[in-house]
């Protein structure tokens, strides 16, 4: 399809599968992207020539519900291209699929935007092998190895498609894990974008409108709780909503949460300073109860988020260390007190101690939502990767170096010894090296230690030093956007559950002890049991949280009355009640509304310009009367100020 004097467009009717959409989308983007950009340049410069008419077109007449996820699936790709691309296109199509994505949510309404941001794939079902060139492609995609030279869609073999072929004559076998549907399946968007690295994507305002709606409530996956319950994104509302349904809250989930990882700590700190080797004292017992809850609870949250977005998360790799650690204890300590054996249990409380490292940190977790801390997070992220890269090349050197001082000290040293001389001197006691070089050899020792120390203490060190400064320079270049990303996830790995009745640790043991009774009860006797003992054991939460709301409104209701105009901008679009007022098409540059009920899609309003601001919305009378009284308070002003300088310049000719 071809627009006036715009590119070839893709035809997309809506009834295209996942991976067919994504297809589709990228002969678009191969096509018409083929010189690497900024991403400023992309939006002054690139945007209104190639990339509008596809974001009009998706906008105004498609209806597919995953046009969001297929462009951010594709930036994925496009990431993964970038290695065998040096010349730099790859990343600008990746940033291409990144404003269309942002750039087609704009166009959307509040509930338009929030079903196509929280839309989720379905978990898709193992494909028959075909010898179709689709197949094939598709496959040679997911692996990384592309050219520009074979099609991409049926019946399109003239078309050159720079980004589903292999650089060699063979492509694979194809296989349902490399398919689009099935890498992401079972995420919605937003998800998608954070396992796509997609930090423009996420960082954009109308997209974190929806996502802190998220984390504090206005949006709600779940809105009932009862055996025909579905999971879908919607606005809270306070007269339909199960009140059980709030502790799927994600700001409500991490406040227990830090709640139950300090109880976690009080336990743990007990149990090593009482150590008691030959019973099990009652710390020791909550102990365990609390590291099964925490690992039980993890595994329910990786077998929801899937590997591919749990492996996202920061602070996944310590949770995973706590519940090592935890198990490497547990056993130890039952073989100690099993053998009655005094050196296997001070080993034990030895791995203990070694927990400190990982729960200490995690108890930490929630100073991630401060910018500060939230963007430290990924400059140690990236730090440590490089850090881990640089390492290869001091094992290579310090290899060569250990191998020969041992030989040259046989007799002197035990290569042990000598090993733990080289570390020191590695980590800067270079003085202990030249104490020792004359004992590994009178003649080569001295001047073999001088050049390890100028390599290790002055070259590698030095070296190390500026490469991490670098790294650190380029995440605080965009700061801003790593923060955002790291909320992002912080908020979504909070409401990634697909289970109805979701158990607070420690009581989702409770819930344990009842799945034997898969065996002998139906699904829908089980799934009763389970929202009957989730509504007995959760109602002091439950009460906390609406205390704690009821208060909300109570202080907004006490401000709004001493300062209206404050209220009115604080409040924002995420107050309850606020009035109904639709986002309509090409108004990107009003922020999304978590709030009220949408107005349909505006397909009437003109669509000549993307920066137009749009129709306007409804807009509430006491927000009027404030602006009438700020505009006479206003005008009186000017017109003291007018009266004063006509006296001041009377006052002059007079003495003129």
């Amino acid at each position: 399809m071809r627009l006036d004097g715009s590119p070839d467009l893709p035809r997309i009717d809506g009834r295209e599968s996942f991976d067919d959409l994504v297809r589709k989308l990228s002969v678009y983007f191969v096509q018409n992207v083929d010189a690497p950009h900024s991403w400023e340049d992309l939006r002054n410069v690139v945007y209104a020539r190639m990339l509008k008419p596809l974001v009009t077109y998706l906008a105004n007449e498609t209806e597919h519900p995953a046009v969001v996820s297929a462009l951010l699936a594709l930036k994925s790709h496009f990431a993964n291209c970038e290695a065998n691309d040096d010349r730099g296109i790859s990343q600008t199509r990746g940033l291409a699929c990144e404003l269309a994505a942002w750039r087609y949510v704009t166009h959307l309404t509040e509930s338009e935007a929030i079903d196509v941001l929280c839309h989720e794939l379905p978990i898709a079902a193992r494909r028959e092998t075909t010898e179709s060139p689709c197949h094939d492609l598709n496959n040679a995609a997911e692996e990384g190895t592309l050219i520009e030279t074979a099609p991409l869609l049926d019946g399109a073999i003239h078309e050159a498609d720079q980004s589903f072929a292999d650089e060699g004559p063979e492509t694979s076998t194809p296989s349902d894990s490399m398919s689009f549907a099935t890498t992401f399946a079972g995420l919605n968007a937003l998800e998608i974008a954070a396992v796509a690295d997609a930090k423009k994507f996420m960082s954009q305002r109308a997209i974190q409108r929806v996502i802190d709606g998220i984390w504090k409530g206005d949006i709600v996956f779940w809105e009932t709780l009862g055996q025909h319950s579905t999971k879908q994104a919607k606005f809270y509302n306070k007269t339909r909503s199960d009140p059980f349904c709030r502790l799927r809250v994600p700001l409500y989930l991490k406040a227990f949460e830090v709640l139950f990882f300090a109880a976690f700590l009080v336990f743990y700190y007990i149990v090593l300073l009482q150590k008691t080797t030959h019973t099990v004292s009652a710390a020791e017992v909550m102990l365990y109860v609390w590291l099964t809850a925490f690992a039980y609870n993890e595994l329910a949250e990786f077998w929801d988020a899937g590997s591919t977005f749990y492996a996202v998360d920061f602070w996944s790799l310590w949770d995973v260390g706590i519940i090592a650690t935890g198990i490497a204890f547990l056993v130890v300590r039952v073989l100690g007190l099993s053998r009655n054996d005094h050196q296997l249990t001070d080993t034990a409380f030895d791995i203990l101690s070694v927990e400190a490292l990982f729960l200490v940190p995690r108890i930490c977790s929630l100073l991630s939502l401060h910018p500060y801390f939230g963007t430290l997070l990924p400059c140690l992220k990236e730090m440590t990767k490089d850090f881990i890269k640089f390492l290869g090349l001091v094992a290579i050197l310090y290899v060569g170096f250990d191998t020969c001082f041992a030989f040259l000290a046989r007799g002197t040293y035990s290569p042990l010894k000598m090993n733990w001389i080289l570390i020191k001197v590695f980590f800067g006691s270079s003085y202990l090296g030249f104490d020792v070089a004359d004992q590994i050899s009178p003649i080569l020792g001295p001047p073999l230690m001088f050049i390890f120390v100028c390599l290790t203490n002055i070259l590698l060190i030095t070296s190390l030093i500026s490469l991490l400064s670098n790294t650190l320079t380029k995440v605080v270049e965009h700061a801003r956007e790593e923060y955002l990303s790291v909320y992002a996830v912080y908020v979504l790995e909070a409401s990634t559950s697909n289970r109805l009745v979701y158990f607070i640790p420690p009581l989702n043991l409770l819930a344990l002890l009842l799945r034997p009774l898969r065996l002998v009860v139906s699904a829908e006797r089980l799934r009763s049991a389970r929202i009957v003992l989730l509504k007995a054991t959760h109602w002091p939460f439950v009460a906390l949280i609406m205390i704690w709301e009821k208060g909300q409104r109570l202080y907004w209701q006490r401000d709004a009355k001493h300062f209206p105009s404050a209220h009115a901008l604080a409040k924002g679009p995420t107050a309850a009640g606020a009035p109904s007022r639709p986002l309509y098409r090409h108004s990107y540059r009003r922020a999304l509304l978590p709030r009220g009920l949408p107005g349909p899609r505006e397909v009437e309003q003109p669509k000549e310009s993307d920066t137009s601001p749009g129709a306007q919305g409804t807009v509430s009378v006491e927000t009027v009367e404030e602006l009438k009284k700020a505009i006479l308070k206003l005008t009186s002003q000017v017109e003291n100020l007018s009266s004063m300088m006509r006296q001041q310049n009377g006052a002059k000719d007079g003495r003129e």
